[in-house]
């Protein structure tokens, strides 16, 4: 029969040792992170971004993802979703194609955006040197409510996507005759007032639905 004491000390012995073996290749992992990786708190090493676009109180909540200019429509499908109800927020995500709505009328002109994007303008049918949804002539569009400053005006939450302003802004800076860094910078700084940079568009497609918000596609 098995000495019950020499059992007990054995395990004892084993359990030490096996602790010391992890305790060890712990350290030898955590050798092998950089220095920077190592010395900031787990904490700091995560994060989930910017609390966008915050607390939706409406009781209708609905995003549209604008991926594409679609002739502004993504604006108009914000406008008639709010039309008909009195307790309804919108949420509009420029990203992809549809960025530069973000953008004011003087990115328009030097980067040449409607013509390198193919983007018309409804006012004059030609490539657009201007953004044509913010403040537009009366009539000019199809609803005159779906004008990007009217939208903001009546509490539209609008992001846009910040890798599509880097990639954008890099891509037509030559039109401008401007580094791409200067370029990226410019556009940042020329974002219409009210309209927040996020991380991405997606990013902003998923928090605006964690927000409570049902998905519409823009186009």
């Amino acid at each position: 029969m098995d000495n019950p004491i020499q059992t007990t000390v054995d395990v004892t012995l084993r359990r030490g040792l096996l602790r010391r073996i992890g305790g060890a290749m712990t350290l030898g992992l955590a050798g092998l992170a950089p220095a920077s990786l190592r010395a900031q708190p787990a904490q700091a090493r995560r994060s989930d971004g910017p609390n966008w676009p915050g607390v939706l109180k409406a009781r209708h909540r609905q995003v549209v993802d604008a991926y594409e200019p679609n002739a502004g429509f993504p604006l108009a499908f914000a406008h008639t979703f709010l039309a008909p109800k009195e307790s309804a927020t919108a949420v509009i995500i420029l990203r992809h194609g549809a960025f530069p709505i973000a953008l004011g009328n003087a990115m328009w002109a030097k980067y040449k955006i409607g013509e390198a994007l193919k983007i018309m303008d409804p006012e004059t049918k030609a490539p657009a040197v201007k953004n044509p949804f913010f403040h537009p002539k009366p009539g000019v569009l199809i609803v005159d409510d779906m004008a990007v400053d009217r939208l903001l005006s009546r509490g539209v939450v609008f992001g846009a996507c910040n890798v599509a302003l880097q990639v954008q802004s890099k891509m037509l800076a030559g039109n401008a005759g401007v580094s791409a860094e200067e370029a990226a910078r410019e556009w940042a700084a020329n974002v219409i007032p009210g309209i927040t940079i996020i991380p991405s568009g997606t990013w902003g497609v998923n928090r605006a639905q964690e927000a409570g918000c049902t998905y519409c596609a823009g186009g």
